[in-house]
């Protein structure tokens, strides 16, 4: 193997330690996926497998010169090391047929290059998270339902050096006097991870995946997301520099509709956007792209929302879209929305447009500023004009479940009134979500708004639909 020494990998992280040299128990094939032709499913977890694969393993860590591996190129060192494989298997003259060396193979290259276990689950791009409860319990979520798999690393030593892997790639760290991280992996997937004493049974690991692709409005629309009507309306919103809020659920798509929403703002406009993990991919020309910043390992150093959003102010934006507003930014973005920065959007977790309202409240008391609720309240009834609520339902699709307007105040309530629902009936035999989209018959009041921007919507657009909702 000393003719490999000179040979390997530029611009890829290699971290591949002589502790994980006993090779970890799982399966590299993808949930629900076929066994490779003449290797039967059991053959992945048997003894004589793992004896082969952690002797292989030794035997690479012990001939490669990884200060040299990480100066390749990625796609031609995997090439490589997989063809060093399959002649360290010749040379064992291996009982295994070709599927079963074939599967060697692969999972080596993902121990050395990759995340071990869940690198066929970052590259599968139907699963959109990754759940790792426990080091042989691993969940993902596929079409808007949570599925077990039958991935498992070795142990709680095994998983503990992936999330290291991870978390060491941002400049993170992961042990007892930090027990828990939030990190970012090279495509934009958002990672958490938790581990003991925090979590209670071994370490845990959360994987929200990023979408290369970004929903279209004819995706949603085929999706039942929405209606053709309902569309129409909020991206003339957008146009005519209506502030809005989305709320709605975790995971029940709050970021994929404002990616989509955004697309109807003008190339013409400055827009800056600011997110705690990066995950907005506007097409937009002109558009600065800001990123709180985490303390480091002193505890120091770390920039929040509320100072970007300020910050932002000095930026001469048309726009500012915050990807979620989740404390005492709340205030300043209001007061963006109300000085001249409007046609601004957010996300916000909360389970009615109601309750993000309330949420909204609560936030700009995060601020430590003597408001009260009335004060509070014309600030929210000034500054927001749409509440787009989504829900992720029982099907696991993900549906706009409302559309209201916020009209002002009434004594020291904020007035809403409905544009658009989605009146859920039951289920079917299926199991899928039965109910129908409405228009409530009541024309908004911001249509004045979308006249003056020359922004004319026909009067049967808010009239009551079809009973097939469309």
């Amino acid at each position: 193997m000393t003719d490999l020494k000179d040979r390997f990998p530029r611009n890829t992280r290699v971290e591949a330690k002589p502790e994980s040299a006993e090779e970890p128990s799982w399966s590299s094939r993808g949930p629900n996926a076929p066994a490779p032709q003449g290797v039967p499913d059991e053959f992945a977890i048997s003894s004589e497998f793992q004896e082969i694969k952690s002797r292989l393993h030794r035997k690479l860590l012990e001939g490669l010169n990884l200060a040299l591996l990480s100066q390749r190129n990625r796609a031609e060192a995997e090439q490589e090391i997989a063809a060093l494989v399959r002649r360290l298997l010749a040379q064992e003259n291996t009982p295994l047929n070709l599927g079963e060396r074939e599967q060697v193979v692969e999972q080596l290259v993902h121990e050395i290059f990759g995340l071990g276990p869940l690198e066929p689950l970052l590259k599968d791009p139907s699963i959109s998270d990754i759940l790792v409860n426990r080091h042989d319990q691993v969940y993902i979520e596929r079409d808007g339902r949570l599925v077990p798999t039958d991935i498992k690393f070795k142990n709680d030593r095994h998983l503990l050096q992936v999330i290291d892997r991870i978390v060491s790639a941002v400049g993170r760290r992961i042990d007892d006097s930090s027990p828990m991280v939030d990190a970012r992996l090279e495509d934009g997937s958002r990672v958490n991870a938790i581990i003991p004493p925090l979590a209670l049974d071994g370490p845990h690991v959360s994987i929200r995946k990023f979408r290369q692709d970004i929903l279209s409005a004819e995706d949603l629309l085929r999706n039942e997301t929405l209606t053709e009507a309902m569309l129409e309306f909020v991206q003339a919103a957008v146009r005519a520099r209506l502030n809005i809020l989305i709320s709605g659920g975790t995971g029940s798509g709050k970021t994929t509709f404002l990616n989509m929403l955004s697309g109807s703002i003008p190339h013409s406009e400055r827009i800056v956007t600011i997110e705690d993990s990066a995950e907005l991919q506007l097409r937009q020309p002109h558009v600065v792209r800001l990123e709180t910043r985490p303390p480091n390992i002193e505890g120091e150093g770390a920039v929040g929302q509320r100072q970007l959003v300020i910050n932002s102010l000095r930026m001469r934006p048309d726009r500012i879209i915050i990807g979620e507003v989740r404390g005492a930014e709340a205030l300043d973005m209001l007061q963006a929305m109300n000085t001249g920065h409007d046609g601004s959007l957010t996300t916000l977790h909360a389970n009615s447009p109601r309750d993000a309202l309330a949420r909204l409240e609560t936030m700009i008391q995060m601020a430590g500023l003597s408001l009260g609720e009335a004060a509070m309240r014309r600030q929210v009834a000034s500054a927001i004009d749409l509440v787009i609520h989504l829900a992720r339902h029982s099907d696991g699709g993900r549906r706009i479940v409302s559309i209201a307007e916020i009209v002002g105040m009434e004594g020291e309530v904020v007035t809403m009134q409905d544009i658009f629902r989605f009146e859920r009936r039951g289920l079917d035999r299926e199991g899928r979500v039965v109910g129908a989209f409405r228009a409530s018959g009541i024309r908004p009041r911001a249509a004045e708004q979308l006249q003056a921007a020359g922004i004319d919507l026909e009067e049967t657009l808010f009239t009551d639909l079809r009973p097939d909702g469309r």
